[in-house]
């Protein structure tokens, strides 16, 4: 039997994934990459949260994935997907090269997303 729930508008998602960056790097300030690789609660929690930004992403309606082409949203998808499965391996420096590299720019753009659309007024159902 499946249950009709009433379908989250999109900004949410990106509430969502701005939380869950901003835990990925709470979690491994100061840390450089052989600590964070030492420190398994810190690892598990922070992969966690990289598979959950994903699983945030898929849920972007692909006319706000559009307008914002500047995320890589296929690419944080893609790392969600193998962080979950992880049948081929994940590669410890790739990790760290995404916590250092592109958490804090994604941050930044989701931050100026939820700006544009959070406390603008602008119409939230649409991008």
């Amino acid at each position: 039997m499946s249950e009709s729930r009433p379908q989250r508008e999109w900004r949410f998602y990106i509430d969502d994934m701005i939380g869950f960056a901003e835990k990925v790097l709470s979690y491994t300030e100061g840390l450089d990459q052989d600590s964070f690789l030492a420190l398994d609660l810190t690892y598990d929690a922070t992969l966690r949260n990289l598979e959950l930004i994903g699983e945030a992403a898929t849920r972007i309606p692909d006319a706000v994935r559009h307008q914002y082409s500047e995320i890589p949203w296929r690419m944080i998808i893609a790392t969600r997907n193998r962080l979950i499965h992880a049948y081929l391996g994940i590669d410890d420096d790739t990790v760290w090269s995404i916590i250092q590299d592109n958490i804090p720019q994604l941050l930044e753009q989701l931050n100026g997303i939820k700006i544009q659309h959070g406390s603008s007024g602008a119409d939230l159902d649409s991008p």
